[in-house]
C-alpha cells in the first residue's frame, strides 16, 4: 500500500467465524481512498461473513479502525427481491438512500444530490421508470446510486455482477470506476469472476485455506 494515503479502513489480525467454525484466521488489509478492492475466493470461504464482521468491529475496538464514520459506509447487498410490478420510479427508489428523508418533500438539496447521483450513474433515461421495469443491469445501478445519494467514502458491493451478462457486467464496473475518479470513494467488491478482477481492480484480496492476502493487480500504477 502506498505510504501517501492515509487509509480509510485498517483491519488488523480480524478472526471471521461462522457459530463455531472458523472461516478466516488473522486477516488484515488496509483500503485506500479511491481505489477498487476486489474481494475473490471460492464459494464458503467467507467473503460476505467477513464484511459483516468488518461492520459488527467498526471503529469498537483495534481490529478494525476507520478514519470515516459508519453512516459513510455503505453496504450493497447481492440480492433484493424487486417484483416486475415494483411502484416506485428509480428517482424515488434512489431517494430512499438519504438518511432522514421524507419523501415527496426533498429539500433543495437533497434534490440535487439525487439527480448528481442519477446523471453519475447514467440514469437519467430511467428516471420516472417504475424500478420493476428495468433490467438486472440498470437495477444494481439503481441500487448503486442509492448507496452513493449519501455520499459515502467506502462502498461495499457484494456481487453486484452475479446475475448479469457480459455487456451489464462491464457497463456497471465502468460506472463504478467513475464514480471512484470523480469522488474519490473507495470500493469493495467482492466478485468471482477474473476477468473484472484484471480489468478493474487495483488490489485483490484473495481468501484461501483460512488466510486472506492482499496484493496489488498487475499493471495497476
Amino acid at each position: 500500500m502506498e505510504e501517501n494515503k492515509q487509509p480509510l479502513l485498517s483491519v488488523n489480525n480480524l478472526n471471521v467465524a461462522v457459530q463455531d467454525r472458523t472461516l478466516i484466521n488473522n486477516l488484515s488489509f488496509q483500503i485506500l481512498p479511491a481505489t477498487l478492492t476486489c474481494v475473490t475466493g471460492e464459494n464458503g470461504v467467507g467473503k460476505t461473513t467477513m464484511v459483516k464482521a468488518i461492520l459488527k468491529n467498526f471503529n469498537k475496538n483495534n481490529t478494525v479502525k476507520a478514519t470515516i464514520k459508519r453512516s459513510q459506509f455503505q453496504y450493497v447487498p447481492q440480492f433484493r427481491n424487486i417484483d416486475n410490478d415494483y411502484p416506485l420510479t428509480v428517482k424515488d427508489f434512489i431517494s430512499l438512500g438519504l438518511q432522514h428523508s421524507m419523501l415527496p418533500w426533498l429539500s433543495r438539496k437533497e434534490k440535487a444530490s439525487v439527480n448528481k447521483v442519477i446523471k453519475m450513474t447514467n440514469l437519467e433515461a430511467l428516471a420516472k421508470t417504475p424500478l420493476g421495469n428495468c433490467s438486472g443491469g440498470e437495477q444494481q445501478r439503481v441500487f448503486l446510486a442509492q448507496a452513493l445519494v449519501s455520499d459515502p467514502k467506502l462502498l461495499i458491493l457484494d456481487e453486484s455482477t452475479a446475475s448479469l451478462d457480459k455487456e451489464a457486467k462491464f457497463l456497471l464496473l465502468d460506472v463504478v470506476k467513475q464514480v471512484i475518479k470523480k469522488t474519490h470513494t473507495a470500493v469493495i467488491f467482492i466478485t468471482h469472476d477474473p476477468v473484472l478482477v484484471q480489468t478493474y481492480g487495483d488490489y485483490d484480496l484473495n481468501i484461501y485455506n483460512h488466510q486472506g492476502t492482499i496484493s496489488k493487480i498487475k499493471g495497476v500504477k
